[in-house]
């Protein structure tokens, strides 16, 4: 009778154990399958933004001097309303700090601007970033140093620094 105990019991454990791997080995499976659940190294989070601003003129008069040239910056006269604005893409956060040999994947939402062609000389290649996407940028560091982080159709605003620290 006791050895029909422990037989049951033993039977117990061992759907216990199976049961509660089976989520485990399940998502482990799945996750081969899934690129946005593999492991990719050090994730950084940004996002192509446009700051926007604006006033009336009567509180505060359009400024005639002109902005540096390029589509980086808009300033829009004063409407019949007397509205003026200003607006200037960027990426946010301006400056990334890795460490040298680390693997880097920037996860970059277009926020606002329908397209962000964008390159990162001497370290990765052109890559375009879209409003409402997630744009992956996946490099190993593998020189310290500082890289620009430009959109080259946002010029001169859209200007980052990527700060590779040395080992």
């Amino acid at each position: 009778m006791r050895a029909l105990g422990t037989e049951v019991r033993n039977r117990r454990w061992t759907r216990l154990v199976l049961a509660a791997s089976f989520p485990v080995a399940l998502t482990v499976a799945l996750a081969a399958e899934m690129p946005w659940a593999q492991a990719r190294g050090r994730v950084i989070h940004m996002a192509a933004v446009e700051m926007k601003g604006g006033t009336q003129k009567e509180k505060e008069p359009y400024p005639e001097a002109p902005l540096p040239p390029g589509a980086g910056y808009i300033k829009t006269p004063p409407n019949p309303a007397g509205r003026w604005e200003v607006s200037a893409y960027q990426w946010s956060p301006g400056t990334i700090v890795v460490q040298q040999g680390e693997t880097v994947t920037l996860e970059i939402v277009g926020v606002n601007g329908d397209v962000h062609p964008s390159t990162i000389p001497g370290l990765v290649e052109p890559f375009t970033v879209k409003r409402g996407e997630i744009t992956r940028v996946t490099f190993t560091a593998t020189k310290a140093g500082l890289y620009p982080i430009i959109c080259t159709k946002h010029v001169p605003s859209m200007q980052g620094t990527l700060v590779v620290l040395p080992k």
